[in-house]
Protein backbone atom coordinates (compact mmCIF):
# COMPACT_ATOMS: atom_id res chain seq x y z
CA UNK A 1 0.00 0.00 0.00
CA UNK A 2 2.72 2.41 0.79
CA UNK A 3 4.39 2.21 -2.78
CA UNK A 4 1.30 2.75 -4.17
CA UNK A 5 0.57 5.76 -2.46
CA UNK A 6 4.74 6.86 -3.12
CA UNK A 7 4.01 6.25 -6.89
CA UNK A 8 0.94 8.25 -6.96
CA UNK A 9 2.26 11.14 -4.91
CA UNK A 10 5.00 11.13 -7.46
CA UNK A 11 2.54 10.91 -10.33
CA UNK A 12 0.68 13.87 -8.56
CA UNK A 13 3.33 16.35 -8.31
CA UNK A 14 4.84 15.17 -11.75
CA UNK A 15 1.42 16.53 -13.28
CA UNK A 16 1.41 19.95 -11.15
CA UNK A 17 5.04 20.30 -12.48
CA UNK A 18 3.89 19.97 -16.29
CA UNK A 19 0.23 22.30 -15.65
CA UNK A 20 2.79 25.19 -14.68
CA UNK A 21 5.20 24.14 -17.72
CA UNK A 22 2.15 24.19 -20.38
CA UNK A 23 0.17 26.89 -18.54
CA UNK A 24 3.47 29.38 -18.93
CA UNK A 25 4.69 28.52 -22.57
CA UNK A 26 7.12 27.60 -23.49
CA UNK A 27 10.76 29.01 -23.19
CA UNK A 28 9.82 31.13 -19.92
CA UNK A 29 10.08 28.12 -17.45
CA UNK A 30 13.25 25.73 -16.89
CA UNK A 31 12.28 24.05 -13.38
CA UNK A 32 10.16 23.41 -10.89
CA UNK A 33 10.46 22.49 -7.75
CA UNK A 34 7.95 21.40 -4.84
CA UNK A 35 8.74 21.76 -1.52
CA UNK A 36 6.24 20.78 1.12
CA UNK A 37 6.08 22.95 4.44
CA UNK A 38 3.68 22.31 7.95
CA UNK A 39 1.60 25.82 6.10
CA UNK A 40 1.58 24.37 2.81
CA UNK A 41 3.34 23.75 -0.90
CA UNK A 42 6.15 26.52 -1.75
CA UNK A 43 6.43 26.29 -5.73
CA UNK A 44 9.85 27.21 -6.73
CA UNK A 45 9.78 28.39 -10.51
CA UNK A 46 12.81 29.22 -12.08
CA UNK A 47 13.30 31.48 -15.46
CA UNK A 48 15.41 33.88 -16.80
CA UNK A 49 11.99 35.62 -17.50
CA UNK A 50 10.72 36.48 -14.19
CA UNK A 51 8.25 39.34 -15.90
CA UNK A 52 6.63 37.43 -18.32
CA UNK A 53 6.07 34.39 -15.76
CA UNK A 54 4.79 36.92 -13.03
CA UNK A 55 2.47 39.32 -15.48
CA UNK A 56 1.33 42.63 -14.82
CA UNK A 57 0.44 42.96 -11.21
CA UNK A 58 1.34 39.50 -10.53
CA UNK A 59 -1.47 38.88 -12.27
CA UNK A 60 -0.53 35.17 -13.91
CA UNK A 61 1.04 34.28 -10.40
CA UNK A 62 -2.72 35.06 -8.54
CA UNK A 63 -4.47 33.07 -11.36
CA UNK A 64 -1.56 29.94 -11.44
CA UNK A 65 -2.11 29.66 -7.68
CA UNK A 66 -5.84 29.14 -7.96
CA UNK A 67 -5.91 27.11 -10.55
CA UNK A 68 -3.46 25.04 -8.29
CA UNK A 69 -5.83 25.03 -5.15
CA UNK A 70 -9.34 24.14 -7.53
CA UNK A 71 -7.15 21.45 -10.01
CA UNK A 72 -4.69 19.80 -7.65
CA UNK A 73 -6.44 20.40 -4.56
CA UNK A 74 -3.48 21.69 -2.71
CA UNK A 75 -4.17 23.13 0.47
CA UNK A 76 -1.99 26.12 0.75
CA UNK A 77 0.21 26.76 -2.28
CA UNK A 78 2.99 29.19 -2.50
CA UNK A 79 4.50 30.57 -5.77
CA UNK A 80 8.26 31.94 -5.47
CA UNK A 81 10.41 32.91 -8.39
CA UNK A 82 13.81 32.11 -8.95
CA UNK A 83 15.71 34.26 -11.55
CA UNK A 84 18.40 32.48 -13.52
CA UNK A 85 21.06 35.06 -13.80
CA UNK A 86 22.90 33.00 -16.71
CA UNK A 87 20.71 31.53 -18.70
CA UNK A 88 23.28 30.48 -21.48
CA UNK A 89 24.93 27.52 -18.37
CA UNK A 90 21.19 26.62 -18.03
CA UNK A 91 20.57 23.83 -20.51
CA UNK A 92 16.04 23.87 -20.35
CA UNK A 93 16.68 27.27 -21.29
CA UNK A 94 18.84 27.03 -24.21
CA UNK A 95 17.06 23.64 -24.94
CA UNK A 96 14.09 25.48 -25.50
CA UNK A 97 15.75 28.19 -27.09
CA UNK A 98 16.24 26.18 -30.24
CA UNK A 99 12.67 24.58 -30.18
CA UNK A 100 11.24 27.95 -30.70
CA UNK A 101 13.65 29.09 -33.20
CA UNK A 102 12.87 25.90 -35.39
CA UNK A 103 9.59 26.16 -35.00
CA UNK A 104 9.42 29.80 -35.90
CA UNK A 105 12.15 29.91 -38.30
CA UNK A 106 11.49 26.14 -39.68
CA UNK A 107 13.54 22.97 -39.66
CA UNK A 108 15.50 23.75 -42.43
CA UNK A 109 17.97 26.48 -41.05
CA UNK A 110 18.52 24.02 -37.88
CA UNK A 111 22.26 24.41 -38.67
CA UNK A 112 22.09 28.24 -38.26
CA UNK A 113 20.44 27.98 -35.18
CA UNK A 114 22.73 25.37 -33.57
CA UNK A 115 25.65 26.98 -34.42
CA UNK A 116 24.38 30.28 -33.12
CA UNK A 117 23.13 28.73 -29.96
CA UNK A 118 26.68 27.07 -29.49
CA UNK A 119 28.94 29.99 -30.05
CA UNK A 120 26.80 31.83 -27.51
CA UNK A 121 27.17 29.35 -24.74
CA UNK A 122 30.84 28.98 -25.28
CA UNK A 123 31.24 33.06 -25.40
CA UNK A 124 29.73 33.07 -22.25
CA UNK A 125 32.23 30.89 -21.12
CA UNK A 126 30.95 27.33 -20.91
CA UNK A 127 33.59 24.65 -20.52
CA UNK A 128 32.13 22.50 -23.35
CA UNK A 129 28.31 21.98 -24.66
CA UNK A 130 26.73 19.47 -26.86
CA UNK A 131 23.53 20.18 -29.26
CA UNK A 132 21.87 17.29 -30.61
CA UNK A 133 19.07 17.22 -32.91
CA UNK A 134 17.08 14.25 -34.57
CA UNK A 135 14.01 14.36 -36.91
CA UNK A 136 13.06 15.38 -40.03
CA UNK A 137 15.72 18.05 -40.62
CA UNK A 138 15.75 18.70 -43.52
CA UNK A 139 15.07 15.74 -45.42
CA UNK A 140 12.05 13.31 -45.68
CA UNK A 141 13.75 11.09 -42.65
CA UNK A 142 14.58 11.55 -39.28
CA UNK A 143 18.54 11.71 -39.34
CA UNK A 144 20.43 12.99 -35.85
CA UNK A 145 22.74 15.51 -36.02
CA UNK A 146 25.06 16.76 -33.06
CA UNK A 147 27.01 19.62 -32.85
CA UNK A 148 29.37 19.91 -29.84
CA UNK A 149 32.98 22.27 -28.49
CA UNK A 150 34.67 22.40 -25.32
CA UNK A 151 34.78 19.44 -22.84
CA UNK A 152 32.08 17.68 -21.96
CA UNK A 153 31.93 14.77 -19.26
CA UNK A 154 30.01 11.44 -20.88
CA UNK A 155 30.75 8.70 -18.05
CA UNK A 156 31.47 7.88 -14.40
CA UNK A 157 29.93 10.04 -11.44
CA UNK A 158 31.61 13.18 -12.70
CA UNK A 159 29.57 13.46 -15.71
CA UNK A 160 26.33 14.20 -13.55
CA UNK A 161 27.58 17.59 -12.81
CA UNK A 162 27.01 18.03 -16.75
CA UNK A 163 23.16 20.11 -17.17
CA UNK A 164 21.13 17.94 -19.46
CA UNK A 165 17.87 18.78 -20.83
CA UNK A 166 15.32 17.84 -23.36
CA UNK A 167 12.82 19.78 -25.36
CA UNK A 168 10.55 19.17 -28.31
CA UNK A 169 10.06 21.55 -31.55
CA UNK A 170 6.30 21.06 -33.36
CA UNK A 171 7.35 21.88 -36.85
CA UNK A 172 5.28 20.90 -40.38
CA UNK A 173 7.23 17.40 -41.27
CA UNK A 174 6.94 16.71 -37.88
CA UNK A 175 8.73 16.56 -34.51
CA UNK A 176 11.99 17.68 -34.12
CA UNK A 177 13.82 16.48 -30.63
CA UNK A 178 16.37 19.23 -29.24
CA UNK A 179 18.81 17.61 -26.24
CA UNK A 180 20.99 20.07 -24.68
CA UNK A 181 24.26 19.26 -22.46
CA UNK A 182 26.09 22.33 -21.11
CA UNK A 183 29.20 21.63 -18.51
CA UNK A 184 29.30 25.29 -16.47
CA UNK A 185 32.59 26.79 -15.64
CA UNK A 186 31.29 26.80 -11.78
CA UNK A 187 31.17 23.30 -11.39
CA UNK A 188 33.79 21.61 -9.30
CA UNK A 189 35.61 18.70 -11.24
CA UNK A 190 37.56 16.57 -9.30
CA UNK A 191 40.35 15.44 -12.40
CA UNK A 192 40.42 19.26 -13.60
CA UNK A 193 44.16 20.98 -12.79
CA UNK A 194 44.35 24.60 -13.40
CA UNK A 195 48.15 25.59 -14.34
CA UNK A 196 48.10 28.67 -12.66
CA UNK A 197 50.97 30.43 -10.54
CA UNK A 198 50.61 28.61 -7.29
CA UNK A 199 50.56 25.21 -9.31
CA UNK A 200 53.88 26.00 -11.47
CA UNK A 201 55.50 27.40 -7.82
CA UNK A 202 54.65 23.53 -6.46
CA UNK A 203 55.76 22.15 -9.05
CA UNK A 204 59.07 23.71 -8.66
CA UNK A 205 59.69 22.98 -5.25
CA UNK A 206 58.96 19.94 -5.48
CA UNK A 207 61.17 19.35 -8.74
CA UNK A 208 63.86 21.56 -5.95
CA UNK A 209 63.27 18.87 -3.53
CA UNK A 210 63.91 16.00 -5.78
CA UNK A 211 66.95 17.24 -6.58
CA UNK A 212 68.09 17.52 -2.88
CA UNK A 213 67.55 14.16 -2.21
CA UNK A 214 69.51 12.80 -5.58
CA UNK A 215 72.43 14.54 -4.42
CA UNK A 216 73.73 12.29 -1.79
CA UNK A 217 72.73 9.30 -3.65
CA UNK A 218 75.22 10.47 -6.45
CA UNK A 219 77.93 11.11 -4.14
CA UNK A 220 77.49 7.90 -2.48
CA UNK A 221 78.13 6.46 -5.57
CA UNK A 222 81.45 8.34 -7.13
CA UNK A 223 83.16 7.27 -3.56
CA UNK A 224 82.06 3.59 -4.37
CA UNK A 225 83.78 4.06 -7.60
CA UNK A 226 87.25 5.24 -6.45
CA UNK A 227 87.88 2.90 -3.79
CA UNK A 228 87.22 0.13 -6.07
Amino acid sequence: MEEKKTVQFKKDEFAVKEFIKNYLGKGKMSRVKIEYTPIGEKVILSTNKPGLVIGRRGEKIEELTRNLKTRFKLENPHIEIEEIREPEFDAQTMADDIALSLENMGPLKFKVIAYRTLQRIMNAGALGVEIRINGKVPGARAKPWRFSQGYLKKVGDTAKVVDVALAKAQTRPGTIGVRVSILSPYVKLSDRIDVNEEFIEKVRKNEEKKNMEEEPKKKVKKTRNKKQ
